[in-house]
Order: structure tokens, then sequence, then C-alpha cells
């Protein structure tokens, strides 16, 4: 038999096509996932299975499960490795990186995940990731309402160029400065528990550095200060974030939150003047912010005094950090950002007896959450008013 030659036709610009693409993922940087664990059964299946057709590398530290964690990352990647706990979170993401081989590094906790919305971003970013970027930040979502809507966030460092100033610092709350070009990317890490954190643990390294003759820079004793208010230890925590204050270094957005816990730490402690006068400092280092307004006008609010009450909620409206980019800076109470503040003005100029006022903002509530009760329970109200 003769033989026969089949010619397939190709168009030059598929082939143009084909070659740009080869030629594009070539140049695609790489990503290492580096993360620390430790009896994380329940989560880290969730957690991998977010990234592991996104990342190049995954890096698991296990520091001590005694659960089927190392079992279940052992499917996912053949780099995993045993590190001693000594108390120091810094030491062991450190330590994580120094086994990364790629381009970049990026981290996650065990019960961190991605949307799909979100995994589709960062891929994005991953094909487009201009090699002059040195440091990527990204929204955090650690708190959600019933909805699943987040309600408590803040910018991270996320991905980093592997280099020496890929480092962390802080035995507990440990960060990475961000070092060199850095932007900030349009996806979100949602951090959902899947179980308590050990109870106390934070705060007892914190302590036992004290305890040891160590002295805490800017950024720990504002944490330490945290911790101690989130223990309830009030009046130690308005101590030590007055210290934090006067020592002048803390970032602006770490010396407004302090006045801000130093006057829910007031608060708590039955002192509402001094927590007023608290709220208020925090303007001395920069604008207004709407978690601050919407605890001074929650102040007046108490007294029963609307008028103030109403004009400070309407500040926090006014003075929302949040944009269409989320641009968030330090720690953002979303539903301060909107919700909060419309529902209060909904009582406030109801209160007033100004009807028109109080369902313009009762709507305003509904339209951040349009299935929420005290907002659906007031539409029924202005309608039974409306037609009595």
């Amino acid at each position: 038999m003769g033989k026969f030659i089949y010619l397939i036709w190709v168009c030059p610009k598929t082939i143009l096509d084909i070659f740009y693409t080869v030629r594009y993922n070539l140049d695609m940087q790489t990503i290492s996932l580096c993360m620390i664990v430790k009896d994380e059964e329940k989560a880290i299946g969730r957690c991998l299975d977010c990234v592991k057709d996104i990342v190049d590398e995954i890096v698991i530290i296990d520091t001590g499960s005694t659960d089927k964690t190392v079992e279940i990352v052992s499917k996912y990647t053949d780099k995993v490795y045993h590190f001693e706990w000594i108390d120091d979170f810094a030491a062991a993401r450190n330590f994580s990186f120094s086994k990364a081989t790629k381009d970049y590094v990026m981290w996650l906790d065990a019960d961190d995940c991605l949307t799909e919305e979100n995994r589709k971003k960062l891929l994005e970013l991953k094909r487009t990731l201009n090699p002059e970027i040195d440091t990527v930040m990204c929204v955090y979502d650690i708190a959600f309402d019933a909805n699943g809507k987040p309600t408590f966030s803040y910018n991270r460092e996320r991905i980093m160029k592997r280099c020496e100033s890929a480092v962390w610092h802080g035995a507990v709350h440990e960060c990475i400065n961000p070092f060199g070009k850095v932007i900030t990317s349009d996806f979100a890490v949602h951090h959902r528990k899947e179980k308590p954190g050990e109870p106390g643990r934070n705060l007892r390294i914190y302590e036992k550095k004290l305890k040891n003759g160590g002295e805490f820079n800017p950024r720990e004793r504002y944490y330490y200060s945290r911790e101690l208010y989130e223990h309830k230890r009030y009046k130690e925590a308005i101590n030590n974030f007055k210290i934090f204050l006067k020592d002048g270094k803390g970032w602006v957005e770490d010396n407004i939150c302090a006045c801000h816990l130093i006057g829910e730490s007031f608060k708590a402690l039955s002192d509402p003047d001094s927590a007023l006068q608290a709220f208020f400092y925090s303007f001395i280092y920069d604008d207004p912010r709407p978690e601050i307004c919407c605890s001074i006008a929650q102040h007046f609010f108490d007294k029963n005094n609307m008028r103030q009450a109403a004009y400070w909620y309407r500040v926090a409206l006014e003075n929302s950090v949040i944009t269409s980019k989320r641009e968030l800076h330090g720690f953002v109470l979303r539903d301060c950002h909107g919700y909060i503040p419309a529902i209060q003005l909904c009582v406030c100029y109801d209160r007033m007896g100004d009807y028109e006022n109080s369902v313009k903002y009762n709507e305003m509530a509904g339209s951040f959450k349009p299935n929420d009760r005290t907002y659906l329970y007031n539409k029924k109200y202005f309608e039974k008013k409306n037609n009595g």
C-alpha cells in the first residue's frame, strides 16, 4: 500500500496563540505554600483542596500532631517536616520558609480557605504577577455573620518573594514586615475555625517572656495589651495600652485601636466618661474611624441623648474606610461601616419622632443585610404604623 500523508492545516493565529501561551506559562511565577500545623485533621484537607491546583509546591511543618494531620497532608505533598514546638510561631514559620524552593512563598493557616471566586482571583494574580513585585497584601476575613458575610477583616502580607527579607518576627501574632515593591491584591482569605484554640496560649507566651526578663517592642506591647483586654484584665490592659501610646513608636492604626480598646476597657469597668475621653483621644492620630464613632454614639444612646447619638452614627457612615476596592487599614469591624450606624439611626430618629428619616435608615440597614431580623421587624413595624 502507498503511504498517505495527512496534512492538518493550522491557522497561523492559532500557532501564535499556542506559542504565546507556552511562553507565558514558562514565564509564570511559581509559588510555595508554607504552613505550620498541629492536630488539624478537621480543617487541613479543606484548606489544601482550595489551593493544591494553584500553588507549585506545598511545604508542611508539623509541630507535634497526635491526630491524623500528618497522614492527611502526606496525600498532598512529600515535603512534610517536623519541628519541635518552642512557643515561637515566627521560628516555626521561618523554618517552613527555609524549605521552600519556588519564586514566591505564601502562607496559610490550616483553618483558612478560599471561596471559588477568590480561588480564581488568586490564580489570575499568579498568572499576571510581575516578578518585580516583592510583597502581595490581601484581605483576611476572620469573622462572619449568620449569612456568611464577613464582619471583621484586615489586610495581611500573604505572598512574598522568597528572599532574605521574607522573615517572620514575633513569638505570637507574628508578622513579616512588607518589603520592596508592595501591591494589594483583590483576593481574600477566609479564616473559618473548626476547633477552639489553646486557651490562654498567646497570653502565656507573652508573660513567659516578661518573666524571663524579656522586653517588648511596640508591636508586642500592643498585642500583649490586646490579649489582656480579651482576657478581661481591663486595668492591666489600660496600663499597657498607655505604655504603648506613650512610647510613640506604634503604627497609626494600632494607636487608634489602642484608644478604642482603652475606652472599651473603661466602659467594662463602669467608667463611661473615661471611656468617652479615650475614644476622642484617637482623633489626634487620624480621621474618626467608624468603629470609634459607633462607640461614641452608643455612649450618648445609653444616656438617652438621641440627638448626639444620631450625629455620631451619621459620622460613622460618612467616614467609612471600606471602599469598593476593599482597601482596609488596621482591624475593620465591617458592620460599623454600614449596618450598625444605619439600624441605630433608625431607632434614634424613631425616638425623636422623625418618621421619614427612621424609615430611610431602616431601608439603608436592609441594603447591607436584607435578611436581618431587626430590619425586617422594623419594616413590619413601620407598615403597621403607616396603616394605623
